[in-house]
């Protein structure tokens, strides 16, 4: 199944993610996998130890080379990788991790007819987890579309949106893990004020929410998996009572506004 050399520019918490995914994998779709980094060679000393890739400080030395390019750099810095990428490039597969930099943009920047895609995974890819959302450009082909779901599916499930939801999904498949991380520590200081220690509350909760994760994934509809649990008139009730007088659901959608007017304003400049 190797066909394919893929070089990764960046080393950061994503770039190992998606490294360590397809090394997971029982059949790869590549051949080599070089990861690039300017300043950071202790980073890079350590990715090549543990996932056995070719390393480099110059990734203009294999770009030539490889088939499938993986942008792993922050956005601020694509402007400047866009420049010196055109140079070198004849229609490899260019691919982006970056918040806020979409098909469109890409197409702008670089050659005309080259291949792009957008990724936006969440933190889960660091385990297999990410609920990933993507979006292609318009010369992307049958081909292409084998790697991308191949990458995709080495760091978790995957979906295909347009450009503008995986904008506006963003905040919910990637910045709302730090909203239901705020529930868990509420919860968790709540059981250690009841009298548990650190580790028994963690626990206590962390399990807790994994199972209604598991709940939720049998494909019962939220709203009757709530129903189940909140008897009329029952202790529950009364709890989800003072959520809704606090319009929790309203203030999970007033965040999920803000982080998204937060990545525009940030794209923008």
């Amino acid at each position: 199944m190797a066909n394919y050399n893929l070089l990764m520019i960046g080393a950061g918490r994503m770039a190992e993610a998606i490294v360590s995914g397809l090394r997971n994998k029982e059949e790869t779709a590549f051949n080599s996998i070089t990861v690039s980094n300017k300043s950071d060679q202790e980073r890079l000393s350590k990715l090549k130890t543990k996932y056995q890739v070719h390393t480099t400080s110059d990734w203009k030395s294999v770009v030539h080379k490889s088939d499938v390019i993986i942008l792993a750099a922050p956005p601020s810095a694509h402007e400047a990788l866009f420049s010196e990428l055109s140079n070198h490039l004849d229609k490899q597969l260019i691919i982006t991790v970056a918040a806020g930099i979409d098909p469109s943009t890409m197409e702008v920047h670089l050659p005309e007819d080259t291949p792009v895609c957008w990724f936006m995974p969440n933190t889960a890819a660091l385990i297999g987890k990410s609920m990933t959302t993507f979006a292609c450009g318009k010369s992307i082909e049958h081909h292409h579309r084998k790697i991308i779901e191949h990458i995709l599916s080495s760091i978790g499930e995957y979906e295909e949106l347009t450009e503008q939801q995986v904008h506006d999904l963003t905040a919910v498949t990637g910045s709302a893990p730090a909203f239901l991380y705020l529930v868990t520590e509420a919860l968790q200081e709540t059981a250690k004020e009841y009298g548990l220690t650190n580790e028994q509350a963690k626990r206590l909760v962390t399990k807790m929410i994994s199972g209604s994760a598991a709940m939720l994934e049998t494909g019962t509809n939220a709203d009757e998996l709530r129903a189940q649990v909140t008897t009329p008139g029952g202790s529950t009730a009364a709890g989800v009572s003072v959520l809704e007088e606090q319009s929790l659901k309203k203030i999970i959608k007033d965040a999920i506004i803000a982080t998204n007017e937060h990545a525009r304003k940030s794209t923008k400049e």
